[in-house]
């Protein structure tokens, strides 16, 4: 399963906002690179044994955005039947404001509950979440900018689980993933383009990539994988990959012009060579099936979740090492180390290398509650939550 009306802020206590972006900032899904990697060097690899600040933001999947010293993230309030999003202080845990909307909880097979991450850009924060309610806030204080409600406006089915795809700001340009893909000005909220048809039910976030020279979308749809261009959203190609209950969660990772795309429930991985008019698969694997968190690429090696097996596989589908006991949990990495979240709560950080797992620390953070959420390295703490809406802080600045 996968891993993410409108009403005033509850809380808008904070008028200003630095919106200068810095080398260890985690701006939105995927971080700086997009890909899981993070270009933070020198930090702490054991980390002091306390967390910094803990908080509880009602239950979900929602990873985070970070900029500066401020962290972007969303939670579902089940009492009040309400999403919220919430920006604290990354020192101190502060919340420093909080913006809710009515949603249901979407707990089919799992706890339900948000699903996607944040997207900060300049002085705006974007949030998309599972029933299509799109939102440009404030990043100072919250402030709604402007609104959209994609299934009401442009007439979207929802997926079975809610649309899970993260808003990507491009340029101009709010990227979304709903089926149909979208691209919207960023400012206003106006529909610059949008494509014909759907590509299948909407769970991952699309990624741009240089084909031919000329800026392209890969997008990850239910029913496969679907090339299109920046400019104006015209199918480029489109690669069957069918996985059962419409399941293709991963962002597609890019190596120059070949695609990495891996599902779960069985299915498996693929690496399809896009440069030509016509994509073909170089080869196809169950040596990996990335059922809600993706692989992470580090010097030609790819580090994933095979199910509930860590592995490391090299780019010709070859496993090179696995690592059992973490569950089905989710990471990313940063200066050639692995920053992995068990699914039962712990924080372990291991060598990012083809020689087998080499373990440097691991700390118990949550006492339950599912972890699928993939952890957050900025500015030398490492943001990692469970399900139940326990979000901790953990202080990993080099002395």
């Amino acid at each position: 399963m996968p891993s993410a009306a409108l009403l005033l802020p509850l809380l808008a206590g904070v008028v200003s906002f630095s919106a200068s972006a810095r080398p260890d900032d985690w701006p939105h899904y995927g971080g700086p690179t997009r890909s899981g990697v993070s270009r933070e060097t020198g930090w702490n690899v054991k980390g002091k044994g306390e967390p910094l600040w803990r908080a509880h933001i009602g239950i979900g999947y929602s990873s985070f955005a970070v900029v500066g010293k401020r962290v972007f993230t969303l939670g579902y309030d089940a009492d009040a039947e309400l999403d919220v999003v919430y920006c604290f202080d990354a020192d101190t845990g502060e919340e420093l404001w909080t913006h809710a909307y009515p949603s249901k909880i979407w707990d089919l097979y799992h706890g339900g509950g948000t699903l996607t991450t944040p997207a900060v850009d300049g002085d705006n924060v974007y949030v998309s979440e599972r029933e299509g309610q799109l939102q440009c806030l404030r990043a100072a204080d919250g402030e709604v900018l402007w609104t959209k409600n994609a299934t009401k406006e442009f007439g979207l089915g929802t997926p079975q689980w809610g649309f899970a795809a993260s808003p990507v700001v491009l340029g101009d340009q709010l990227i979304l993933n709903y089926g149909r893909v979208f691209a919207f000005d960023k400012k206003s909220g106006a529909e610059v383009w949008s494509t014909k048809k759907s590509y299948g039910d909407a769970y991952s976030t699309p990624v741009e990539f240089q084909r031919g020279g000329k800026p392209t979308l890969a997008v990850f749809g239910g029913k496969g994988l679907v090339l299109l261009s920046r400019a104006d959203g015209s199918e480029l190609s489109f690669t069957p990959w069918e996985t059962r209950y419409d399941v293709n969660a991963m962002t597609p990772l890019v190596f120059d012009q070949r695609l990495f795309i891996s599902s779960g429930y069985d299915h498996g991985c693929a690496l399809v060579e896009v440069g030509a008019d016509k994509p073909k698969v170089v080869w196809e694997s169950k040596v990996m099936r990335n059922q809600m968190s993706g692989c992470v690429p580090w010097e030609g090696h790819l580090y994933g979740f095979d199910e509930k097996v860590l592995k490391c596989i090299d780019l010709e589908g070859k496993e090179l090492w696995r690592e059992r006991g973490l569950g089905q949990g989710a990471l990313s990495i940063a200066d050639g180390k692995l920053i992995l979240v068990s699914e039962e709560g712990e924080l372990v950080v291991a060598d990012a290398t083809p020689e087998g797992f080499k373990e440097r620390s691991r700390t118990k953070v949550f006492d339950g509650g599912t972890c699928w959420t993939v952890p957050v390295l900025a500015n030398g703490r490492i943001y990692m939550r469970n399900h139940a809406g326990e979000v901790a802080a953990l202080d990993h600045r080099a002395p």
